[in-house]
């Protein structure tokens, strides 16, 4: 994931929660913002200390960051996305977690015309 497709400063994370809207299921909530000046979609990732010890929580980024990487395409490019991991993410493998992710990302409306 290039530095310009994070979210990485405090005031850009209240931003989003603030003034964007939230979907969640077991696994994951998103926040989603709007950008329309924005040229390509960035996201910022939350796992909590509760979840799991370091290994397990970067693991997760990981997954999340290469669900995000291969969606690439089919993902509107104008909107800032916020995920926060929940416990149930850190006791599942890749392919249910992109599963999961996929799952609310299509509920909040962040894939173009069709749907995956």
């Amino acid at each position: 994931m290039k530095k310009e497709n994070r979210i990485k400063k405090n005031k850009e994370f209240q931003d989003v929660f603030q003034k964007g809207k939230s979907v969640a299921n077991r696994q994951f909530i998103v926040y989603t913002l709007k950008k329309p000046d924005q040229k390509h979609f960035r996201i910022g990732l939350s796992v909590s200390k509760k979840i799991g010890n370091a290994v397990t929580r970067n693991q997760i980024k990981r997954y999340v960051r290469q669900v995000f990487h291969e969606i690439d395409g089919q993902i509107h490019n104008d909107f800032d996305y916020v995920i926060i991991a929940r416990k149930q993410a850190s006791q599942i493998g890749y392919h249910e977690l992109k599963k999961n992710l996929q799952h609310v990302l299509k509920i909040a409306k962040a894939f173009k015309n069709r749907s995956t």
